[in-house]
């Protein structure tokens, strides 16, 4: 797990009603078709009008999990440094879960707003984090978002392994072509990093699974471990034999 960020002395302080946006999705399908972000930017345009704030910038995270460490998501890290420089008063998010999928998470980053004097809102959520009873509000609210996670993730799991010894063939099937898959396994395997193989896919304009143009780490990592890049690996074990 990355370290939190150190506080740092912030700038001059910012108009109160200047804030920024932040944006996450956890897909990049969900991402290409726009509707989970839009929703999320209308959300805090919604909150901004009736506090009568002025968002001075927007911040995304397109495809990235909310269990990522906030300092490893590009978007957080640009909004937060945004913040800290004085640029804005607040950092405001559609939803608790945008900001983490963790307890711990929200909370490092309600103690980092606290510390360098900005605020952290969530639209879903009408907490004061400047106040003790606000804060450990949060603190429930993010230990119970964790729990029904957790619990969601074990029920989906135990589903799936039922329909596995079923010998249901789970997901979508993948509209990859086999060469692209060769590809992405070949230049992991050869020590390349996910980041790394993403951006020589996006150079070389070969198309993701939904027919974007926009490769994330994480998308390129789905492909490394599916089914496809299995029955690849699969069929060069067999002529091997």
């Amino acid at each position: 797990m990355t370290a939190p960020r150190k506080p740092r002395k912030r700038r001059p302080a910012a108009p109160a009603d200047a804030v920024v946006g932040y944006l996450r999705v956890s897909t990049e399908e969900q991402a290409v078709s726009g509707l989970g972000l839009d929703a999320q930017r209308a959300a805090v345009e919604a909150r901004a009008a009736v506090e009568g704030w002025h968002v001075v910038a927007w911040f995304t995270d397109e495809g990235v999990s909310g269990t990522v460490s906030p300092l490893e998501r590009p978007g957080l890290a640009a909004a937060l440094d945004a913040v800290a420089e004085g640029k804005a008063s607040r950092l405001v998010a559609s939803h608790l879960s945008r900001i983490g999928r963790s307890a711990a998470r929200v909370l490092d980053l309600d103690a980092l707003a606290a510390a360098e004097g900005w605020g952290l809102v969530m639209c879903d959520i009408q907490i004061d984090t400047g106040t003790a009873a606000g804060r450990f509000m949060l603190g429930n609210m993010a230990a119970a978002a964790e729990y029904e996670r957790n619990l969601v993730s074990e029920r989906t799991k135990a589903a799936l392994a039922v329909k596995r010894a079923q010998g249901v063939r789970l997901g979508r099937p993948s509209t990859l072509d086999r060469a692209v898959v060769a590809r992405i396994v070949t230049e992991r395997d050869a020590g390349s990093t996910w980041q790394a193989v993403a951006d020589r896919l996006m150079a070389d304009e070969v198309a993701t699974a939904q027919g974007g143009a926009r490769w994330h780490p994480a998308s390129v990592r789905k492909v490394y471990i599916g089914q496809d890049a299995a029955q690849l690996r699969a069929a060069a074990d067999a002529a091997e034999v």
